[in-house]
């Protein structure tokens, strides 16, 4: 196989019927280190949000328990890219996430804004630092992917095209980003997270070499002192040419999803699908959207 076969691939699938598979094959086989670097700085976007930042403070499911969220909500996630919308393993997921959701008062702005940053903010990361840019072929499959996944989560009004995802997302980030205390408290404990999955010594400079990575509006909602100018061309720059080196090494023969990666922590020994993520009290409401009980048992996952 060679360094573009898999591309030629991607590009002979229907964007508006395949949109899954193309997704899968961008994502585990093209991008999975790269995926994973911007869906964590998607997420971190959310923060600068106050209603959200400041919501995901009040449960201190970041702040006392970081590890253990973020493992959830990359595995939740996952698990349906790895099974598709209608296996049993993601429809347990889709049903764990919205049983958490539907416990709090949750905007349907505010989640269709994290709906976009899944979108939008791995294409900008991969056209920035990938080996290759995203082709707008996979960027329709993305949208049509997780406007799928929106229809699961009964967000309404979703986008119909990356275009307009990524318009959504830049007026909300205009009309919505400033500061708030909880935001900026969950801000610091994932940058703390991430620096613990570094030697100990390392752990300020990976703090700091983060925060190059955030642009102005981010920075200023979380009133971050902005990293130094030599500081962010010395990063952004290594990032830049991580993805020349990878051009050059030969393609992924297996796909490597995001349970297979090495900050994923807390499940050693596998987890069950089920049981990921925190549990609502009884009568707080559940997912909107109807699913087939699963059988017992059927979700457990080997370790990474």
């Amino acid at each position: 196989m060679q360094r573009y076969d898999r591309l030629r691939e991607i590009l002979r699938l229907d964007p508006d019927k395949d949109f899954l598979a193309i997704y899968r094959l961008t994502t585990t086989y093209e991008f999975p280190w790269d995926f994973t670097r911007a869906l964590e700085l998607a997420l971190f976007r959310t923060y600068a949000v106050p209603s959200i930042g400041g919501l995901l403070a009040e449960t201190a499911e970041f702040t006392r328990r970081a590890q253990k969220r973020y493992d959830d909500t990359a595995l939740l996630l996952d698990a349906v890219v790895e099974h598709g919308f209608d296996s049993d393993t993601a429809l347990t997921a889709i049903r764990r996430v919205n049983q958490m959701h539907r416990s709090y008062d949750i905007s349907d702005d505010d989640m269709r804004y994290v709906l976009c940053t899944f979108v939008v903010i791995p294409a900008r990361w991969i056209d920035a630092y990938g080996w290759r840019p995203l082709t707008h072929h996979e960027r329709r499959a993305c949208a049509n992917y997780y406007a799928t996944l929106g229809r699961h989560l009964g967000i309404k009004d979703i986008p119909g095209s990356y275009e307009e995802f990524e318009a959504t997302l830049n007026a909300y980030e205009q009309a919505h980003f400033g500061w708030d205390e909880g935001g900026r408290e969950v801000a610091d404990s994932t940058l703390d997270l991430m620096a613990s999955w570094y030697p100990a010594p390392l752990a300020p400079a990976v703090r700091r070499a983060s925060l190059t990575l955030l642009d102005e509006p981010l920075l200023s909602a979380f009133r971050y002192e902005p990293p130094g100018p030599g500081l962010q061309r010395l990063v952004r720059g290594a990032l830049w040419l991580r993805g020349r080196a990878v051009r050059l090494l030969p393609p992924r023969r297996a796909p490597h999803y995001a349970r297979q990666n090495p900050e994923i922590k807390g499940y050693p020994d596998g987890y069950d699908v089920g049981e990921l993520g925190t549990f609502p009290v009884p009568g707080a409401g559940g997912c909107p959207v109807p699913h087939p009980r699963r059988p017992a048992g059927a979700e457990a996952q080997p370790p990474a």
